[in-house]
């Protein structure tokens, strides 16, 4: 199985619907941090989750979904850029207990934003952690926030994670109003053996081959980590020369690590003096009299 987004609409009926299915990315991400068992499930459905909501969405940009927790995992991040890089990182304490999401998470926030690539603003949505699942959770926000009716499917293990979504569109006059809740009758249907195993074509036939559907070229998607030098550079100059300098004062260097490919960046006194070079360089000379 290759790492793929497949878009799929209903020719007769106003839904849409996209299956991805990530096996390369997957381990990407597993190869660069050690999660605990539970904790890889909730990252990679969220992975899956997010290559899904990213491929509705007509923008150039990343989209970056998080949940906020106040449990032993604080925090879970994946980002999904418009090319359909991915990349994801998770922050937890001490063991992790058994249960489900809501056991490791607790109370907290879900957090979509919309990053566009070209600088413009970006857009931020918040809603209250509703739903003992990523799909439920998801669910509940384009509900609340989008107010578009989704529904999601997902399932992961140690090697795969995998995703199918549905989205209802605008009702014509002429609609038939028992083809959406036949369309999530039979998507629940779908095992999650099924969803990570079966080629995007094959599954689609299994679940709706009385249906006219229309099937688009499948898209890859790959694990890529936007990290750089010139981005942990950038850092630094926002937070200040006088501050750089006596921090590397304190401990000789400058040690930052990358949170999703734990790629490892060192800067000491002399990078950090050509860090803020270019800056003195632009910067008004005194004024002499």
């Amino acid at each position: 199985m290759s790492d793929t987004l497949q878009r799929f609409l209903f020719e007769h009926a106003p839904i849409r619907g996209e299956i991805v299915q990530i096996e390369a990315a997957w381990r990407s991400v597993l190869e660069h941090h050690d999660y605990p068992p539970a904790l890889r499930v909730i990252l990679g459905e969220m992975m899956a989750a997010a290559a899904l909501l990213a491929a509705t969405l007509k923008f150039d940009g990343a989209l970056i979904m998080q949940i906020q927790g106040s449990g032993p995992v604080r925090l879970l991040v994946v980002e999904c850029t418009s090319s359909h890089h991915m990349r994801a990182t998770a922050k937890w304490s001490g063991e992790l207990p058994g249960g489900g999401l809501r056991d490791l998470v607790g109370d907290g926030r879900f957090v979509i934003s919309l990053v566009p690539e070209d600088g413009r603003q970006s857009y931020q949505g918040v809603v209250d952690l509703e739903g003992t699942s990523v799909a439920q959770i998801l669910e509940h926000y384009m509900q609340h926030s989008e107010q578009l009716e989704t529904r999601l499917w997902l399932a992961c293990d140690d090697t795969r994670a995998a995703g199918l979504l549905l989205q209802k569109l605008p009702q014509p006059e002429n609609a038939d109003p028992d083809a959406w809740p036949r369309a999530l009758h039979l998507a629940a249907t779908l095992k999650p053996g099924e969803l990570l195993g079966l080629p995007a074509q094959q599954m689609l036939h299994r679940l709706y081959h009385q249906e006219d559907l229309r099937l688009f070229e499948p898209r890859p998607v790959s694990f890529r980590c936007s990290c750089s030098r010139d981005r942990v550079a950038g850092m630094l100059r926002m937070i200040g020369y006088d501050e750089v300098k006596t921090i590397l004062h304190e401990r000789g260097a400058i040690d930052v690590n990358c949170e999703f490919c734990n790629r490892k960046y060192q800067f000491d006194s002399v990078d950090a003096e050509q860090v803020f070079a270019a800056e003195y360089a632009t910067r008004p000379g005194p004024t002499r009299h």
